[in-house]
């Protein structure tokens, strides 16, 4: 019997030990969480004196302004969730970026009959700076990427579609599969495919590369050329910009 109660005093003992220990875990765990709360609340802070500080810098350089949305990601603050309140008030950049998306919607209603809804990144922003006026403060694609995903809420009009380190914005409804995208990878470079080309380059079957090209043609982002000497060929508007120009 005294050997029984040894254990049952061990068990209760061990259990006793394993509750302190519990709430002493508790107990640091809502300390730490309070510390870092407090510091995030002091990194909030001080980021907003930052901003004030240089706010100049951050509505007229892009690069600048890049560096700023990162820090601000870092802390979870997102600049652009409202276009009132402090950082609205403060910089500017809500209205700067609903503004840009705008012009970005201009663009692309503009040059949406030549190109059938697909821009490369680099056009859009030469089109939306020229758009802008020579006094007006300069953007960067990353401002363009920015202020397209703001777009989203017009529903799937606006796609950014990533092409290497390049990207093509899609303005019409309508998705693109992983076999357009590739199909587009391939004519960045010379701004064509034919169905021969796919077919050896990324060896697909000759009725897979047919299903994405009648696609492409069929939204009015390829045409065709039946001239060429040895098979049909498809061009993509969207990777001349010279073409897009001509009135």
């Amino acid at each position: 019997m005294r050997k029984r109660g040894v254990g049952v005093a061990a068990v209760k003992n061990k259990s006793l030990a394993e509750a302190r220990y519990k709430n002493k875990g508790n107990e640091l765990e809502q300390s730490q969480m309070a510390e870092m709360a407090k510091q995030m609340e002091m990194f909030k802070v001080n980021l907003e004196d930052f901003a004030a500080k240089h706010k100049d810098d951050i509505k007229k350089d892009p690069q600048f302004r890049v560096s700023f949305q990162e820090m601000c990601a870092s802390i979870g603050v997102d600049p652009l969730a409202s276009s009132k309140g402090f950082w609205a008030e403060m910089l500017g950049v809500g209205d700067f970026y609903y503004e840009l998306g705008v012009q970005i919607i201009e663009v692309c209603m503009a040059t949406n009959h030549r190109n059938g809804g697909l821009i490369s990144i680099e056009e859009l922003r030469d089109k939306v700076t020229a758009s802008r006026g020579k006094k007006s403060q300069p953007i960067s694609i990353d401002d363009l990427l920015r202020a397209i995903k703001k777009l989203r809420i017009l529903g799937n009009g606006f796609t950014v579609i990533a092409l290497g380190k390049s990207y093509m914005v899609q303005s019409v409804p309508g998705e693109l599969t992983m076999d357009h995208t590739k199909l587009l990878q391939e004519a960045q470079s010379d701004g064509f495919v034919s169905k021969k080309s796919l077919m050896s380059s990324l060896k697909w079957e000759e009725e897979r590369a047919s299903r994405a090209l009648d696609y492409m043609v069929k939204e009015g982002l390829a045409w065709v050329d039946d001239q060429a000497s040895d098979s049909r060929q498809y061009w993509f508007p969207s990777f001349f910009p010279e073409i897009s120009s001509v009135t």
